[in-house]
């Protein structure tokens, strides 16, 4: 499918020819261990350390604060864990109604399989997707463990003020955690500058592979292991390093600092572009999240009265891939719990569309899209029953 249109880059990405290229040799020649006292492994091990120094070059972040984990999702409930198991003495949990499953989905299994022990407040969202910090500050209490909130939201982008919301959490004692899978790479970070204990981050949402990712530990912070085994990762994540993953990851790090600029012009260009194009010319049609606070890549957009699935499968007829909702909850029919949490209404919550681009997207696959979608959404509204019904209340 080399003519394949990729708009679903929050979903995952392609793995850039340099990073592919970093990666090889660690599949063959270079396939020592990197934990080895002898000099065959020590050069790998060094290549783990480089690796190191450029994702926190990346984060602004200290190399001893880089954990490597497989995903994340295990960044994610890591940080919880041992956040969790820091504080036995406090059972209170803060997060949002808008996270991905990895940290919604752990919240509530701790709830439910301790019997309601721990407590789990979900902040809302207005209906542009935004936090209300006011809200926010008043869920915090003596018995928080832990705030976790997403730095940007994977199906509509909402950047959300990280930076604040630590700060708040410090000023009462709570670690802080933020899932940074989609803002890495797309938006400057200073960790440094930040009062954020935890951040995670994915290798394959920023053109490394799948299989790797980054728990952000700060300096200071209580921390148990999740992954218990050997010394490697300092002895904070048991289990031999994933060399080859690791390293691609690094080098995609630094072409995530060199194309960042590319992210905030030629990729807002192309969104905005196709985002305002697909608005124009399609009625009954809405934007979903902020207009401006998102990240620079993503656009969800509803059309009412036609299910989601059904436009992705005419769109994948001229190899156009997009996504309905987060990848990790496709499959159901229920509708995003982002769009219920944002209030969007039910003939056009089902319809969500959400195109995430990338540096690798083109004017010309813009063009495209606009020409197709058009026609595209009209004939699956000819079909609908609640189309042709719509006026009748």
């Amino acid at each position: 499918m080399n003519d394949v249109i990729y708009m679903d880059n929050n979903a995952t990405t392609k793995v850039a020819p340099d990073v592919l290229a970093a990666m090889l040799p660690y599949f063959s020649e270079l396939y020592g261990n990197p934990s080895s006292m002898h000099r065959f492994g020590g050069q790998v091990g060094r290549a783990l350390v480089k690796a190191r120094e450029q994702v926190a070059e990346l984060l602004g972040a200290d190399t001893e604060e880089i954990i490597f984990t497989s995903c994340g999702t295990e960044s994610d409930s890591t940080a919880i864990l041992s956040a969790v198991r820091a504080n036995p003495d406090k059972h209170h949990i803060v997060t949002t109604r808008v996270e991905h499953p990895a940290v919604k989905n752990l919240a509530t299994s701790l709830r439910n399989l301790t019997g309601h022990k721990y407590r789990v407040t979900s902040l809302g969202v207005d209906n542009e997707g935004m936090l209300d910090l006011d809200e926010y500050r008043k869920a915090l209490s003596d018995d928080t463990a832990i705030v976790s909130v997403m730095w940007a939201n994977n199906e509509t982008g909402v950047i959300f003020p990280i930076a604040e919301m630590a700060a708040m959490a410090k000023e009462e004692g709570i670690l802080f955690h933020t899932d940074a899978v989609q803002a890495v790479g797309k938006i400057p970070i200073n960790l440094r500058e930040l009062e954020v204990n935890f951040l995670s981050l994915s290798g394959h949402k920023l053109h490394a592979p799948k299989g790797v990712g980054v728990l952000y530990v700060k300096k200071g912070t209580p921390y148990a292991p999740f992954m218990i085994g050997g010394h490697q990762e300092r002895g904070r994540r048991g289990g031999t390093e994933n060399t080859a993953s690791i390293v691609g990851l690094g080098k995609a790090c630094e072409l995530a600092g060199a194309w960042m600029s590319l992210e905030n012009s030629k990729v807002r260009k192309l969104r905005d572009k196709l985002e305002e194009g697909l608005l124009a010319s399609i009625p009954n049609s809405i934007l979903n999240g902020h207009k401006t606070s998102r990240l620079p890549n993503t656009c969800n957009i509803s059309f009412e009265y036609i299910e989601g699935e059904a436009i992705l499968l005419h769109m994948d007829q001229y190899n156009i891939c997009a996504s309905s909702g987060s990848a990790c909850t496709s499959g159901s029919l229920e509708p995003s719990h982002v769009m219920r949490a944002m209030g969007v209404p039910f003939t056009a919550a089902h319809g969500s569309i959400r195109f995430s681009l990338s540096v690798f997207n083109t004017e010309d696959e813009v063009d495209l899209v606009l020409e197709k979608m058009p026609a595209i959404i009209a004939g699956l509204r000819e079909m609908s029953p609640f189309w042709q019904n719509r006026d009748k209340g």
